[in-house]
């Protein structure tokens, strides 16, 4: 009897010097980006009828947005691409590039074509060095387009670059390899959810944009729609999922609205080089401060997914850890984890950010500008916009997400009882 009493009188004085009040919980779970939980147990009749209520209406609104901007059949486009053929290199010799100079400054190229009009011809073609480099060599699987009027004169082909098909499929295939490995079938359910994404974005964004809609209601309609596909397939049908649906698309309102009035605050017209190619090519102006907005919404869409479901599961976990715990406690212990969460998500939107703009800051660093005068030029200060309203959103997904998924598990307790 007195061994039995010993260690229940050890778990007593345990339990309070350390009460449960979900905050060990919550620095465990804040070291963790993973939403490896459990499945949600099924929400109560009341709290379903709540969330139809919320995200019906959306679901309503983008199928309606999908219909209305959907691109027409005939699009402004632009000039036709020329034929694309595969060729191998077999030889390279150095030659002059014009008659009577050096023999130095070119290299002649015989390739054999692998495809296109001229299967199994060997055609010479003379490029320039670049920096004293040739750019290709015996060995090379190259590209060449067919720029003259007849397809089978040798002499009408270019040679463009590398032939990258085999690397980048190898490449994919080891992706969905890992995947599907770590992530059995979720993981297959995410890569069905990138592929609709593809497809999305492919079909509609791009399109809907060639054809004249406005770009940003454009990208929001199709955010909108990867959010609602990718999430369902991903994490299933629950009040789980669909709390982090509301908190991503409220995050997203509020990045588009923080885009536009920023963009038109700072006078970003997006009238780059690339917007007058664009423009150029399909013969019909584009709206360059629109792509600006539309490139900023699709990009914070993947971080918000990211926090808001993490925020979501949190609190879940929290919650089936300690029933006990009220409110205000659920909340602030998942706040505890979503500070740590935010912190890395900020940080690597600024880094995909900084990433894709790293040549153009290259260049203002050698021009030797200022700090002040490279952040405020248009190029860069678009990414600093993007960068900034995309970390603005992330952060306030934090908060409002969690204040949703509380307000989601008390009345589901509050149904259960």
């Amino acid at each position: 009897m007195e061994h039995t009493e010993r260690p229940r009188r050890a778990r007593h004085r345990r339990a309070e010097e350390h009460p449960d009040d979900g905050t060990d919980l919550a620095l465990e779970a804040g070291h963790g980006h993973g939403h490896g939980h459990g499945p949600a147990p099924p929400a109560g009749r009341r709290i379903r009828i709540i969330i139809a209520c919320l995200l019906v209406p959306a679901v309503l609104a983008t199928l309606a947005g999908l219909v209305l901007l959907f691109p027409t059949a005939q699009r402004p486009t632009g000039a036709a691409a020329s034929p694309r053929v595969d060729g191998h290199v077999t030889t390279a010799s150095e030659t002059a590039c014009d008659v009577g100079q050096e023999p130095t400054g070119c290299v002649a190229l015989t390739i054999a074509l692998t495809d296109g009009p001229l299967p199994g011809r060997e055609i010479v073609v003379v490029v320039s060095k670049v920096r004293g480099n040739a750019p290709f060599g015996a060995g090379d699987d190259v590209v060449l387009v067919q720029s003259g009027d007849d397809p089978a004169d040798p002499a009408s082909y270019d040679v463009t670059d590398f032939q990258r098909d085999t690397p980048i499929q190898l490449l994919a295939v080891l992706f969905a390899i890992a995947v599907v490995t770590l992530g059995r079938w979720r993981g297959f359910a995410a890569l069905v959810a990138l592929g609709l994404t593809g497809v999305v974005l492919i079909m509609f964004v791009l399109p809907a944009i060639l054809d004249g809609r406005d770009p940003l209601l454009v990208a929001i309609v199709g955010s909108c729609a990867i959010m609602f596909g990718v999430l369902y397939l991903t994490h299933g049908f629950s009040a789980r999922t669909s709390t982090a649906v509301l908190g991503t698309l409220l995050s997203l309102v509020l990045i588009g609205v923080l885009g536009a009035a920023f963009a038109a605050a700072a006078r970003l017209t997006g009238d780059g080089e690339d917007t007058a190619s664009l423009s150029a090519a399909l013969g019909t102006s584009v709206d360059g401060r629109g792509l600006v907005l539309a490139g900023l919404v699709i990009g914070a869409l993947g971080a918000l997914d990211d926090v808001t479901v993490t925020q979501t599961s949190a609190v879940w976990e929290l919650r089936r850890a300690n029933p006990q715990l009220g409110p205000a406690a659920l909340f602030g212990a998942a706040m505890r984890i979503g500070r740590d969460h935010v912190a890395s998500a900020v940080n690597t939107l600024v880094l995909a950010y900084a990433g894709a703009a790293l040549p153009l800051l290259l260049l203002y660093s050698v021009a030797e500008r200022g700090l002040g005068e490279t952040l405020t030029a248009q190029v860069i200060a678009t990414e600093v916009v993007r960068t900034l309203v995309g970390s603005i959103g992330i952060v306030a997904s934090v908060p409002i997400t969690t204040l949703l998924a509380v307000a989601v598990v008390n009345q589901e307790r509050t149904s259960a009882t």
